[in-house]
């Protein structure tokens, strides 16, 4: 994280709409994961999965609460910081609609998972508080081994469902990248935490560069924890 931030948010009106930004986004994931997670619960194949989801589905809700409480201290409403991450949000989850349950749980992990890791890269250039929430909230909580138990399971009771599921991933990267690229360039101040605005600075080329890698290779990772092919 840059030396140069501010220390609050409330220190910079830049930075504060940057801030406002982030959360607004996390808050919009949370509570679109929430919805995707009951509904997930609602086609689950036994009562143990069922459960499994909605406990997850519990945790995002406290977590859409957490970032409301924070966005409300800092003078702004949950709503308003939300609204202008509707659409590109909206955009990716109408564009991975998944087709079964299975090909949802995999959205969770992998789809999920990789704009989590494109929030976590730009909550190193922001002010220690506000990393510390935005950390807090992306944590994993058991969504994870749950996946990968699910879907190993699925792979081991009939292999050819690796295959299919291994593309779906695929497709799910594309997706996603290109949704956390459009987050960013649509909104300056938000940008601006990973590329700097004066007195504070940021990210340059080669290190966006990077990032970018990281999050495919994370991306890799997560497929291969669950048995598939990236």
């Amino acid at each position: 994280m840059s030396d140069a931030a501010p220390t609050t948010p409330t220190d910079d009106p830049g930075y504060l709409a940057a801030v406002t930004d982030l959360l607004g986004v996390l808050a919009y994931g949370e509570l679109r994961a929430f919805s995707q997670l009951a509904r997930d619960a609602e086609l689950a194949p036994t009562l143990r999965h069922s459960a499994a989801l909605a406990r997850l589905a519990a945790h995002e809700l406290r977590n859409y609460e957490v970032l409301s409480d924070r966005l409300a201290a800092l003078g702004v409403t949950p709503e308003e910081a939300m609204e202008p991450f509707v659409p590109a949000v909206d955009f990716f989850h109408e564009r991975t609609k998944p087709s079964d349950w299975l090909e949802g749980v995999v959205k969770a992990y992998v789809g999920d998972g990789i704009a989590q890791d494109f929030y976590r890269e730009i909550a190193q250039y922001v002010d220690p508080d506000t990393q510390a929430l935005v950390l807090g909230v992306l944590e994993d909580t058991g969504q994870a081994d749950f996946a990968v138990t699910v879907v190993r399971e699925a792979i081991a009771a009939d292999p050819r469902v690796g295959g299919r599921l291994a593309l779906w991933g695929r497709r799910l990267v594309g997706e996603a990248i290109t949704q956390a690229q459009r987050v960013g360039v649509e909104r300056d101040s938000l940008a601006g935490i990973l590329v700097g605005a004066p007195g504070r600075p940021g990210a340059d080329l080669a290190e966006l560069g990077r990032m970018f890698a990281r999050l495919t290779d994370e991306h890799t990772r997560r497929m291969e924890r669950l048995g598939l092919s990236a």
